[in-house]
């Protein structure tokens, strides 16, 4: 699938599971809830120490994954068991965000889209919080690519170039 299906499953999905390098060399995977604020660049806040941030100071290229409309299903002209979904993968490099009026703006990003009936709290919540809360930029280092697979009304599999 081309970049756009890629970044709306990355935009739709919930969670997107983050993984990093520890120090070690081993693998680190953890789902979080990101906002993309354009083309290529998303946000997550976490607390000012802990393994995510050990990890981006030995190595800042991180991979980002997500699955949406994932149902288990029966093929409806073979009858064999399937998996309907839609998913994206990413690579980007990640940074812990330094400047306080870009901080707040990732965070309101994050507040609008996750919780945009209670922005009327956002400033009270940036006061209370903004000193002992880090944000973490990602900036993709190349395009994302999605992959699908759904059955039409008929029961034909979309394949490649053809939508809904």
């Amino acid at each position: 699938m081309d970049v756009a299906f890629a970044m709306e499953v990355l935009d739709k999905a919930p969670y997107v599971t983050v993984s990093f390098t520890r120090p070690n060399g081993t693998p680190y995977g953890v789902p979080l809830s990101l906002v993309r604020t354009d083309g290529k660049t998303f946000y997550f806040h976490c607390a000012l120490e802990g393994e995510k941030l050990d990890c981006i100071a030995a190595n800042p290229t991180v991979a980002l994954s997500a699955v949406t409309r994932c149902t288990p299903t029966v093929g409806p002209k073979d009858g064999s068991f399937t998996l309907q979904y839609k998913s994206s993968m990413a690579v980007g490099r990640a940074e812990i965000v330094t400047n306080r009026n870009e901080k707040i703006e990732a965070l309101r990003a994050i507040c609008q889209r996750f919780l945009p009936k209670h922005m009327d709290a956002f400033d009270d919540a940036i006061a209370r919080s903004l000193e002992r809360t880090a944000v973490v930029k990602i900036t993709l280092t190349e395009p994302p690519t999605g992959k699908r697979k759904q059955y039409d009304k008929e029961g034909e599999e979309l394949k490649w170039g053809r939508m809904e």
